[in-house]
């Protein structure tokens, strides 16, 4: 039986998307009628080329091709054209896009291989950034739409949010992020509390992830210890006497860490669906997180959690959470069902199969 070749492109290889493209290629290694290719460039400074030797197997074929995060039309020019060289050597019969800057050279480098079929997601559309001016915005969304409707293909997103929006734009299918239950399951043991209630998160210290809004909450609770597993460019912005920055820990570390939490916070200002938020519920934490796509995804508010639109909401969640055990443990088990239901890597990755073989049509 022929193989259906997939190739995934990413320009940014670190963090949520990274993790996206790894575990997908996890899943199809035992499937032998896809093969896996990546292309990847790793000019970003947070890309970890030795983790990339570890993470990946011998069934993933992966090219370095450089790509950059920024729009510069000399650069941009010469990674499509590389690419399209790239995409007609390889041959694939599939050809799934991550990330904005991918989502762009991607499509436009794919029409020198019309044979395959293009599929894009977005992992957090950049139009919907809350750190740039309303006119990048209006900019960024003006590239999606328009680029769809010139070189067409079809969004799986990650999220019910970033579905919806895709939809705005154009044809979009939605196949949530997942986690493998049982690998985050094993961390799940009870803990034995001396210190009162410990409140975390985890991610990188930067400009997403609002570290200054974590920092502003923890000072509303001086007397309440915090924990930020990460670091990055904006640690500066952690002052509160009250918070314990961790640094980047080894995985089995942090989600060890993450398990003793009695509640876990995430300030982001946008997501696309985060992986940590999920882990979090799988280990039956309650979640206090911004109001924001991607968040409210995974959080269903008075259910497992808070999304919360300002620094006073966030302080009130916190207290309604850390002052009624009752609750606290309610949303912890709503998580852990929520989780379970809906998240569940290896269910949502199936149908993923089916719209690379063609199963799922539009």
């Amino acid at each position: 039986m022929k193989k259906i070749r997939v190739l995934h492109i990413s320009e940014t290889f670190a963090a949520g998307v990274y993790t996206y493209i790894k575990d997908i290629c996890h899943f199809f290694d035992s499937i032998e009628e896809v093969e896996n290719s990546v292309i990847y460039s790793g000019d970003r400074k947070d890309t970890d080329h030795e983790k990339i030797k570890t993470d990946f197997s011998a069934n993933t074929i992966l090219h370095q091709l450089s790509m950059t995060r920024e729009i510069s039309p000399v650069k941009d020019i010469k990674a499509t054209i590389k690419l399209a060289k790239k995409i007609r050597a390889i041959k694939p019969d599939v050809i799934h896009l991550h990330s904005s800057k991918a989502g762009v050279i991607g499509r436009i480098a794919s029409l020198f291989y019309p044979r395959a079929k293009v599929y894009y997601t977005p992992n957090g559309y950049s139009f919907l950034r809350e750190d740039v001016s309303e006119s990048k915005k209006k900019f960024f969304f003006n590239i999606e739409k328009y680029i769809q409707r010139l070189f067409g293909g079809t969004t799986i997103a990650c999220g019910d949010s970033e579905h919806e929006n895709a939809l705005r734009i154009g044809p979009s299918i939605l196949v949530r992020n997942g986690v493998t239950i049982k690998e985050v399951e094993q961390f799940k043991e009870p803990t034995i509390k001396t210190d009162g209630p410990l409140i975390g998160t985890m991610g990188r210290m930067s400009p997403q992830k609002n570290p200054a809004l974590f920092n502003d909450i923890a000072k509303r609770f001086p007397n309440l210890k915090f924990v930020w597993i990460g670091d990055g460019e904006q640690r500066n912005l952690i002052d509160a006497e009250n918070i314990d920055v961790k640094g980047w820990m080894s995985r089995t570390d942090a989600i060890s860490l993450v398990n003793t939490f009695d509640v876990y916070i995430q300030t982001s200002l946008w997501e696309g669906l985060p992986f940590t938020i999920i882990e979090a519920m799988v280990l039956g934490k309650p979640i206090v997180a911004n109001n924001v796509v991607g968040n409210k995804d995974a959080v269903q508010n008075e259910y497992n959690g808070y999304l919360c639109d300002s620094l006073d909401h966030f302080e009130k969640a916190i207290n309604l959470l850390v002052c009624d055990k009752k609750k606290l443990d309610r949303f912890g088990t709503n998580s852990s069902t929520r989780a379970k239901k809906i998240f569940d890597k290896d269910k949502n990755f199936g149908r993923l199969f089916d719209i690379y073989t063609g199963k799922v049509t539009f």
